[in-house]
């Protein structure tokens, strides 16, 4: 019989490694003692809503979903983020955030599992580095403050049960928010470099949206950090080269490779990455130019998904309910905080805190209020993270500010006050959806109100107890919202919580003004031609789809995809035909192509980009294609995306060239979409 003995250094070891696991759930020894659990309740808290039910989505967007799946099938799909495994033509924005999905679906298979887990984790992952920036300027209460604010935000629940592109952008932004806190702090160049970095990484998700952060970054640097001035504009310039580089290298990489070799790039009017920044996913965002299919005057535009620009669009009927229950709180602490900390030195931590996450909700706000091309309202959930540092900095300030003579006492009381009426006329404009939330709203702001001013006076208990009322009257609203995206299965293209209380849509399968059900609330959105009103916004330009059209594979429609509709008998015809062309068929926009790609998981030509409108497809490409044997059939008319059709010289010349496939051919019974053989 042997025995075994442990060496010194493995017997030390053993009580550090149950020290790191002590750190881990219960956080350092100073620390406060409720801290580190209440983050992991606010993380248990997140990861519940953002995964619950999740696959209930099906392909979620399956214009994105389609280019993950073909991302799997070819490298060269997966880096150029192409719609289709041939790589004929890019979805419209750049690759980050499908690579993310791709991987994963790479690594677990494709499923509706794999395409939405790398969201949740981004998700969750948001909101603890959220917790991690803003303990380090304002402690640990503001900390979980923030991080249950973020955790709980009605629109950032039902993205992040998505697979749009905007959930990796807010992870990236609130990390490089993390980096310039430390940049502010420390005074070194390293940290300012990586928040540049993870900003243009920020770029390559959802291009110049990731860039409203940098004016709040440089702002606060060039005020708060704690280098000479000439120094500090001599970083800004290093971080600026940094942010230039992380930016551009793929668009740059892209352009420089000859256009027959590289698919065309979804959304350009020109096939180029450069194109793609500037004009669509550009300034056709912001002034509503038609350049491609982001412009926003005609229908379909800005008006249609987030209400009609001004300075009230993101407390409209649209939008009111998905992000602004806690903005006048945070303007109010914003301005107040500034106020008590005007004393402080340049360098002070929390004024520099206070600079960075104001700027941040400031230029988002004018942005997205004043934008005039399209506008979603799911955009919004980048105002999130800004939105509860605020929240957290605001609360520990004011509470400490009650404690000051003259007026002060009453900031919070007041922030709280406003707070409940605005929450209260949230929820008052769906009546009939849950109405005893709005009296839980208003009993509960009387007494926190009560409970603040006269804690003054009696003692901390009342106070204590005023802060709990408080918290619970200004979350009740959007926890109700984020606990409906959570349990009902939303638009993929243009997700939205809670009840439909306006002209927005896309939304969950919830109710009307008036308590109906539908995608709907009553009327047809502004900007929209009548005959939308049947469909489902779909795609990152919101156009209608047609209804029941397939988004799974087999045929069975998805909440959120890009229908075609196209006949089952006309997939099996062509999956026989195909023979040994690169792609099954060609058709008019990514409509019908995301929803076939999936169905049949072969490569689809969509000539139009998403809406049918990208000038993608030439007489010349289409004669090479088919010489080169790599296309035999093109598919002419039927369900289009709506905005865009087939050059007429190239319906010309496959009306001259092609052959007709008769209906019956493929066992239909009528001819509503034409069928050509080629070649």
């Amino acid at each position: 019989m042997t025995s075994t003995t442990l060496s010194p250094s493995a017997v030390a070891g053993r009580p550090g490694a149950r020290g790191r696991v002590r750190r881990l759930f219960l956080g350092p020894a100073d620390d406060p003692r409720w801290a580190r659990p209440a983050l992991w309740g606010v993380l248990v808290c997140a990861c519940v809503l953002y995964s619950w039910g999740v696959t209930k989505a099906g392909y979620a967007n399956s214009y994105y979903s389609a280019a993950v799946k073909s991302g799997t099938e070819s490298w060269k799909a997966f880096f150029f983020g192409s719609l289709d495994a041939g790589s004929y033509i890019t979805v419209d924005k750049p690759p980050m955030a499908l690579w993310a999905m791709g991987l994963s679906a790479r690594v677990f298979g494709f499923s509706t599992w794999s395409l939405l887990l790398p969201q949740v984790i981004e998700g969750v992952a948001a909101v603890a580095v959220l917790y991690a920036t803003v303990r380090r300027a304002f402690g640990h209460a503001a900390a979980v403050v923030a991080a249950a604010v973020l955790a709980l935000t009605p629109i950032t629940v039902a993205i992040n049960r998505d697979n749009n592109p905007d959930t990796l952008l807010v992870l990236l932004l609130v990390a490089a928010a993390w980096a310039c806190q430390r940049a502010l702090d420390s005074g070194r160049l390293r940290p300012l470099l990586l928040a540049a970095f993870l900003v243009g990484c920020g770029f390559n998700t959802k291009m110049l949206q990731a860039y409203l952060v940098v004016p709040a970054f440089a702002v606060a640097y060039l005020i708060a950090a704690r280098p000479s001035f000439a120094r500090r504009v001599g970083h800004l310039v290093a971080a600026g080269a940094v942010l230039a580089v992380s930016s551009f290298w793929w668009m740059l990489v892209v352009d420089a490779i000859p256009a027959r070799s590289r698919p065309y790039i979804g959304g350009s009017t020109d096939g180029t990455a450069w194109d793609l920044v500037v004009g669509y996913n550009g300034f056709g965002r912001i002034f509503g130019e038609n350049n491609g299919p982001g412009g926003g005057r005609g229908p379909g535009g800005g008006g249609g998904f987030g209400g009609q620009p001004g300075a009230g669009r993101l407390f409209n009927d649209i939008l009111g309910g998905q992000i602004s229950w806690l903005v006048p709180f945070a303007v109010i602490a914003l301005v107040a905080g500034l106020i008590l900390l005007r004393s402080r030195p340049r360098t002070d931590t929390a004024r520099a805190g206070l600079l960075l996450w104001g700027g941040w909700l400031a230029v988002h706000y004018v942005v997205f209020s004043f934008a005039q091309g399209t506008f979603h309202p799911y955009y919004s959930t980048a105002m999130a993270p800004a939105i509860g540092a605020l929240t957290g900095a605001g609360a520990v300030l004011l509470v400490e500010a009650s404690r000051r003579p003259a007026g002060w006492a009453f900031m919070l009381p007041a922030g709280v006050a406003v707070t409940g009426v605005w929450a209260f006329v949230l929820l008052n404009r769906v009546p009939s959806w849950h109405p005893w939330l709005r009296w839980v709203v208003a009993v509960g702001t009387v007494l926190a109100v009560a409970a603040l001013l006269g804690g003054r006076f009696v003692n901390q208990r009342v106070t204590v107890a005023g802060l709990a009322l408080a918290t619970m009257a200004a979350l009740v609203g959007p926890g109700a919202y984020a606990v409906s995206a959570a349990s009902t299965t939303s638009n993929g293209s243009n997700p939205l919580a809670g009840p439909s209380s306006g002209n927005g849509f896309g939304g969950p399968p919830g109710f009307g003004p008036g308590g109906g059900r539908g995608a709907f609330g009553r009327g047809t959105p502004p900007g929209l031609p009548p005959n939308a009103r049947g469909g489902t916004p779909d795609g990152p330009n919101g156009q209608a789809q047609r209804p029941g059209s397939p988004a799974r594979p087999g045929g069975s429609a998805g909440p959120g995809g890009p229908g075609g509709g196209v006949d089952s008998g006309m997939v099996s015809y062509l999956k026989r035909n195909q023979g040994r062309a690169i792609w099954l068929v060609a058709v008019s926009s990514a409509q019908e192509a995301s929803s076939l790609i999936l169905q049949t998981g072969r490569p689809v030509i969509a000539m139009g980009g998403f809406t049918g409108s990208d000038p993608a497809m030439t007489t010349a490409k289409l004669q090479r294609y088919v010489s080169e044997g790599k296309l035999r059939y093109i598919l002419l008319g039927g369900r289009m995306g709506p905005g865009g059709a087939t050059r007429n010289d190239v319906t010309a010349w496959v009306q001259k060239h092609g052959t007709l496939v008769a209906a019956s051919e493929y066992g239909a019974s009528t001819d509503s979409a034409q069928l050509y053989r080629l070649g």
